[in-house]
């Protein structure tokens, strides 16, 4: 179809409205107002609305935030509670202990309890104050190069009102092609762009798979006495039941301002079992007997899930090519130890505005130029903090006591271990095949279900706030959708139907003919992008619905 499209020039474009990209945009405005330098910069983010899109724990390291805005506090950060004190916990089946001795990198005394959703927002009416553009509902859904091939121009939005088939319907726009000197890639974990940009420039040659994990959280409202009224920790950790100490993963629950609680529990994607589903994990997680107590009486009032890459450093990608840098998650660029992101995503944004603001100078914007973030990064705290880490996923995925062997010696060398640079395995390559063929596995009793407290996956996604126009082009590829119903079905028994926390996938049988068909249903989807991550056969190609689609979170 050609499309006449219209063309915007910035000198910088920021992809994605997480933590990343708007530190960046709003350090980027800050150093150029202090060198007079006058510059259009762009954001654009796939939600309806800054902060609908993004989900975290969240606990906040302020120590980026401080040196960003200094008087975060004056300027009304929405932060719900302040860290009075860590508890940490081993879960059995219905036994908890209190483990009296935290790791260095779990202590978060004095750190702040935030809602991603709300500080999102807040930075984002920061860096318009200083003079970002800032487009929500804009989707980026293919990278420009220039006649070389290899140097990023800008990025190309998604059209709108395309019907199911692909075709213009009466309100169709088209996607408008957004031009960059240097464009920002912060587009999350798991990133459809950077994506696009690995197979054509191969940055992550040489590295370590990406490896991620799926997190499924909640905002619970308790009563107004509760567990946190007299607790001298706010801020809970679990690790071993459900998952049990072979799977990496574990539990968190924080409290938020009005007795309301944030609620999670991860697993880690490099599980096995092609019967086990993340959600129902978190569920029994919640049922704990230990976890049951704390959230009595409570009601869930939103709940929704994404990724989160665990692989640490030696899994990260070259930092910049021409006309391009990679910041935050989608640059795997995590405290996998430490359970935290958003601090170190802000700085990576931060160290990358001074890399731009240099080449805007020079007026070069190749890869050499801009590797000067690289070279930021490597000198600066977020480094220093994320190599500590740079074994820990390879050692969490070792089973029985050689996991606490590798943790014990990675805790005491700083991170190297036993040996540096461990391997580790792509979570599409860890599935064993199924066993009792054409099982489907047992699942969670219905009666566990309240609507309430216990809510299953359907109202998960009505509490996500999640809207899709229905007649639009399906945003979740399949290719082959015999593989999954043939193959996958018979190793797996078609794992997509139980890792996916939205219920996008479905396998249906025919009653004339006995024939299995899979069934989608992309409305549900909550970008979460576990099923390209996790599809035993990458058969899987997740990519961005219309702008404006998905998730419409508010306090998570």
């Amino acid at each position: 179809m050609n499309t006449e499209r219209e063309k915007i020039e910035f000198d910088v474009l920021f992809i994605g409205g997480g933590p990343a990209s708007l530190a960046g945009a709003i350090r980027l405005m800050q150093i150029a107002r202090e060198k007079d330098i006058n510059i259009e910069v762009a954001l654009i983010e796939k939600g309806s609305d800054i902060g609908s899109n993004v989900l975290s724990g969240a606990v906040l390291n302020p120590i980026a935030l401080k040196e960003l805005v200094p008087d975060f506090l004056q300027r009304g950060c929405p932060i719900e509670k302040t860290v009075r004190g860590d508890e940490f916990y081993f879960l059995t089946k219905n036994k908890y202990y209190h483990l009296p001795i935290i790791p260095r990198y779990m202590h978060n005394k004095n750190f702040f309890i935030i809602s991603l959703s709300k500080f999102t927002k807040w930075l984002a009416g920061i860096a318009e104050e200083l003079g970002v553009n800032i487009f929500p509902g804009f989707a980026g859904k293919e990278i420009l190069y220039a006649l070389d091939q290899k140097t990023i121009t800008g990025v190309r939005t998604g059209d709108k009102g395309l019907g199911k088939d692909g075709t213009p319907k009466g309100n169709f726009e088209p996607g408008i092609d957004l031009l960059a000197k240097i464009t920002v890639l912060g587009e999350g974990s798991k990133g459809n762009l950077i994506r696009d940009i690995e197979e054509k420039l191969d940055i992550f040659s040489g590295k370590m798979p990406q490896v991620f994990e799926t997190g499924i959280k909640e905002v619970i409202q308790l009563p107004e006495k509760n567990y946190f009224t007299n607790s001298k920790g706010n801020d809970i950790h679990t690790f071993g039941y459900p998952l049990g100490l072979n799977t990496p993963g574990g539990g968190f629950i924080y409290e938020m301002k009005d007795s309301k609680i944030s609620i999670g529990y991860l697993t880690a994607l490099s599980y096995s079992n092609p019967m086990l589903d993340p959600y129902e994990e978190f569920i029994k997680f919640k049922k704990h007997p230990f976890i049951a107590n704390i959230i009595k009486n409570g009601k869930v009032i939103e709940q929704g899930a994404r990724t989160v890459p665990t692989g640490g450093y030696f899994t990260m990608p070259v930092l910049s090519v021409d006309g391009g840098v990679f910041v935050g998650s989608c640059a795997s660029i995590h405290n996998t130890p430490g359970l935290k992101g958003i601090h170190v995503s802000m700085k990576s944004g931060m160290l990358a505005a001074k890399a731009i603001i240099e080449a805007i100078e020079k007026n070069s914007f190749t890869q050499k130029t801009l590797g000067h973030y690289h070279e930021l990064f490597e000198k600066s705290w977020v480094k220093k903090e994320i190599f500590e880490g740079r074994n820990f996923s390879q050692a969490l995925s070792k089973n029985g006591l050689l996991k606490f062997i590798f943790l014990g010696t990675q805790y005491s060398t700083k991170g190297r271990g036993i040996y540096d640079n461990m391997p580790i395995e792509e979570d599409c390559k860890t599935l064993r095949i199924a066993k009792n063929g054409g099982h489907a596995g047992k699942n969670l009793d219905k009666k566990v279900f309240d609507g309430v407290l216990y809510v299953d996956k359907l109202t998960g996604v009505y509490l996500s706030k999640t809207m899709h126009r229905e007649d639009q082009p399906c945003h979740i590829i399949v290719h082959d959708k015999n593989l999954c119903v043939n193959q996958c079905f018979t190793d797996y028994q078609c794992p997509c139907t139980k890792f996916c926390p939205g219920n996008v996938y479905e396998i249906e049988i025919d009653e004339k003919t006995s024939q299995r068909r899979l069934k989608l249903n992309p409305a549900n989807c909550l970008h979460c992008k576990t099923c390209e991550i996790k599809d035993p056969f990458r058969n899987i190609t997740w990519t961005c619905p219309e702008g404006g689609d998905g998730p419409g979170y508010t306090i998570l």
